[in-house]
């Protein structure tokens, strides 16, 4: 796994995950920026990763930056507003709008 990381130019969270044969895939976080908080628009995992849990373990790390970074999230793709509603422990991250 490679460390989370927001590339701010391309308004993309990502991070990098083994696919079972080891090599490095990404997993990624288009978003924008707007007056209530930070729009989650959508969430992708190269297609080596679907159903291997990377796009869960990135979801919580997006949620660990935001926390750090004391953003508040807004979800607007399924995948992301899915993911809060299985983890409301995590909800303090949400703008509430």
């Amino acid at each position: 796994m490679s460390d989370f990381r927001d590339d701010a130019a391309e308004q993309r969270y990502e991070q990098g995950f083994a696919d079972p044969s080891g090599a490095m895939r990404q997993v990624w976080a288009d978003y924008a920026d707007s007056g209530t908080g930070r729009a989650i628009l959508h969430v992708e995992a190269d297609d080596a990763l679907r159903g291997s849990g990377a796009a869960g373990k990135f979801m919580q790390a997006l949620a660990d930056h935001a926390r750090a970074q004391e953003t508040r999230l807004i979800p607007r793709c399924g995948y992301a507003v899915a993911w809060f509603k299985r983890h409301p422990d995590q909800s303090d991250v949400l703008a509430h709008i």
